[in-house]
């Protein structure tokens, strides 16, 4: 769905810009006065300022709903390039930034933000109404509001989970109650965050679908929609918890030059390592299974690469890096920065071809097909929501980001690892070579290919 602003003398859309890793929106506003806004932007700012650019538009105002878990914001770095931060009063932002609070408005010289409490998701969410006089336009809902369900409210500590939850339902049937129903909505986090619960389907959504499909306003009641919006809670990476603080205090700047990883020798990245750096092989998975570095952890550079960096390798800890030559480096270092990963130390120049020219030893993990024996016991590594949707008979669950804590729950033996497409199983099946375990495969195409060959399946 597209969001038009509109003004007497000109329409200017909403652009949205989307991580499909992270699975969040950050949207840019044009003002119509050569200005624009931007809400809840990422950590890099170049697409944003490449777009003023084309546009002719400078960004004036840089709006955040909240202090946001999951990823480091980008509203520093669009205030050194001269915008102003609106933010809740009560996030307490280091930085400069004008606080504000339930029912302040901004004038945007002629459009209007007004700022609506809306805790739940966060104790000091704010979304966002924007407003041509008294005509509401859009509403950037941040976590409060998201298609079909809403942000998680258990970010905070175990002891304000459940008043959150109960304040989502309020904001929603309270604070949002005299909106109208055609009021678009656009969310920041959606399908494929960690922070989302029940939100399928569209980014952006109405208010008025929300009111008529959304169990945030069809529950039977506020202690039904808590009590079953909970139950519903899934696990998420440990990074959201430092997060919050790191966006309270203002991370690093880098402006629109990203570091470049520091070629290293072979002998150089075994001294990393020696001295404690974590090597991250960050190739596709079939090139990791036919040989790695003896002790690499394989994560594959793709959209969800930042959120299993996130959840499985400690915050400091040195990273080093194996890559294949037509993967892209500054995608790679754009994911660890968004989720605050900033000890980047290198990569080994020449990949693996380098460390086979040394003749040092390779560990390799085999791929069993879909219509091959499965190699001993299956292991389930995906989340639990899909397990329950369907797994391969007689198969142990174990959640990726579990699995090194929980590794002596495995069974000895050899072990078919999977997942949905085989990345997730690959990195588990790494830690636990890692942790020196042997006779491990990795089912490729996971669960899906299992799936749509026909092979049996257990439910629950």
């Amino acid at each position: 769905m597209s969001g038009l602003a509109m003004r007497a003398d000109q329409r200017a859309e909403i652009v949205p810009f989307i991580d499909e890793g992270l699975g969040n929106s950050s949207y840019l506003v044009p003002l119509g006065d050569g200005r624009a806004l931007v809400v809840d932007p990422r950590r890099d700012p170049t697409l944003y300022l490449e777009l003023g650019k084309r546009l002719n538009l400078r960004i004036a105002f840089a709006a955040e709903t909240h202090l946001h878990a999951d990823f480091i914001s980008g509203s520093g770095e669009l205030a050194a390039f001269g915008a102003a931060i609106l933010a809740p009063r009560a996030s307490h932002l280091a930085a400069a930034h004008r606080g504000l609070e339930d029912g302040e408005e901004v004038d945007l010289d002629g459009l209007t933000l007004r700022a609506l409490a809306t805790p739940g998701h966060a104790p000091e969410h704010l979304a966002y109404l924007l407003l041509d006089g008294p005509q509401p336009l859009a509403m950037f809902s941040g976590g409060a509001v998201l298609p079909g369900g809403a942000a998680r409210p258990d970010l905070i500590g175990p002891e304000q989970t459940e008043p959150l939850a109960h304040a989502l339902y309020r904001s929603a049937h309270q604070r949002l109650s005299d909106l109208p129903n055609d009021l678009p909505v656009y969310p920041t986090h959606g399908p494929g965050s960690f922070c989302s619960v029940g939100a399928d389907g569209p980014r952006t959504t109405s208010l008025g679908r929300e009111r008529n499909e959304n169990p945030l306003f069809t529950a039977a009641s506020e202690d039904a929609f808590v009590r079953t919006f909970l139950e519903g809670l899934g696990t998420y990476p440990p990074y959201f918890l430092r997060l919050r603080t790191v966006n309270q205090r203002g991370a690093r700047l880098y402006g629109v030059t990203r570091p470049v990883l520091a070629p290293l020798s072979v002998d150089e990245l075994r001294r990393h390592r020696a001295a404690g750096a974590t090597l991250v092989d960050v190739r596709p998975l079939a090139d990791f299974a036919r040989g790695h570095i003896p002790g690499a952890l394989s994560i594959t550079l793709r959209p969800a690469f930042a959120s299993w960096v996130g959840w499985i390798v400690p915050t400091e800890r040195p990273l080093v890096f194996v890559r294949a030559p037509d993967q892209d480096q500054r995608d790679l270092v754009e994911q660890c920065l968004k989720i605050g990963y900033e000890n980047l130390v290198g990569e080994l120049e020449g990949g693996m071809d380098a460390w086979r020219a040394a003749a040092l030893p390779e560990s390799a993990i085999a791929l069993r097909q879909v219509n091959e024996d499965l190699q001993g016991a299956p292991l389930d590594v995906r989340q639990a929501s899909e397990w329950a949707g369907g797994h391969i008979p007689s198969a142990r669950h174990l959640e990726l980001g579990s699995v090194v804590i929980s590794a002596g729950a495995i069974p000895p033996g050899p072990l078919t690892i999977y997942c949905g497409h085989g990345e997730r199983a690959m990195t588990a099946a790494s830690l636990l070579e890692g942790q020196g375990r042997q006779n491990l495969a990795v089912l490729a195409g996971g669960f899906e290919a299992w799936r749509d060959a026909g092979q049996p399946m257990a439910i629950g």
